[in-house]
């Protein structure tokens, strides 16, 4: 009597086949906007210090441990947090809509067996930053009123309550023109920062030099963004930059470039780890239903 022989599949192969089934789950798209929101407690401060920095007036040269130590003395480990709920909105809406757009156009991208390029992913990087900063202007706007506020002099002090209370007011206030102040350096700046975040932890030293080049190439827009986002003014960039350029000369374009670049670091190696924690989380659940 014939035997039928049963092919048994190596141990490898179920790995992949099981990484497989992994990859092939579809997440929560917010699940990008809830890791990112975690990872705003870590990077608030540094963001915090780095506002303060851009905002200087009258091309003052701060460094970023004296700044910290005012904030320190003046307002005490509080004031490192002054507009957290405004992170928080922003990481919501711009955490959430740059990584949901960035896993939607690689996953109508991929195909089997054929990885897509270095060059390809950077470029839907860039993008899902770009349009991110879109939704994320409004509550960045208000973040970086109300970190700067406590800074300012009594009478110029907006005392924005939270990020709602922030809205309203500038609305009140300057109308619904306030709601997109500095809205391009913002998208240009964030497509830049986006771009620096794919695979950050494959390699650590090639993960730093992308950082540091991503802060350096970044940052005159970064200084733009906040110098508009604080005003209440109606300015074009050409006036900021001129502005900058007759207090202190080329040198504004590396304001807050320490704490722009300790912060990169820690922001996005939380959120990346707390997304897969997500997913991992999410895996399980979807396991046990079965």
């Amino acid at each position: 009597m014939a035997t039928t022989k049963v092919a048994r599949i190596p141990p490898a192969s179920e790995s992949s086949v099981l990484s497989s089934k992994a990859e092939n789950i579809s997440y929560p798209r917010w699940f990008g906007g809830s890791a990112s929101c975690v990872a705003v407690i870590v990077s608030h401060p540094f963001d915090l210090i780095k506002v303060r920095m851009q905002t200087v007036s009258n091309g003052t040269k701060q460094s970023t441990i004296i700044t910290g130590m005012r904030i320190l003395q003046g307002e005490g480990v509080k004031g490192f947090y002054h507009g957290l709920t405004a992170g928080f909105m922003r990481a919501l809406t711009y955490g959430t809509s740059r990584i949901a757009l960035y896993e939607e156009m690689k996953q109508s991208a991929e195909k089997p067996n054929q990885p897509l390029s270095t060059p390809i992913l950077g470029m839907m990087a860039a993008s899902s930053g770009f349009i991110g900063a879109i939704f994320g202007t409004p509550a960045d706007i208000a973040n970086v009123r109300m970190q700067n506020d406590a800074s300012l002099p009594q009478q110029q002090r907006r005392n924005y309550r939270n990020v709602l209370d922030a809205w309203v007011q500038m609305k009140r206030v300057e109308g619904w023109r306030s709601f997109r102040q500095g809205l391009w350096p913002n998208c240009f700046r964030s497509g830049i920062m986006t771009a620096n975040e794919e695979k950050p932890l494959i390699h650590f030293a090639a993960s730093l030099l992308a950082s540091l080049v991503a802060t350096s190439i970044s940052s005159p827009m970064d200084v733009i963004r906040t110098q508009l986002m604080s005003s209440s003014n109606k300015t074009s960039v050409f006036d900021v930059v001129r502005n900058l350029m007759h207090a202190e000369g080329p040198r504004w374009v590396f304001r807050g470039w320490t704490p722009s670049f300790v912060r990169l670091g820690p922001q996005t190696i939380a959120t990346l780890v707390l997304l897969e924690q997500h997913k991992k989380i999410y895996r399980m659940l979807k396991s046990e239903k079965r």
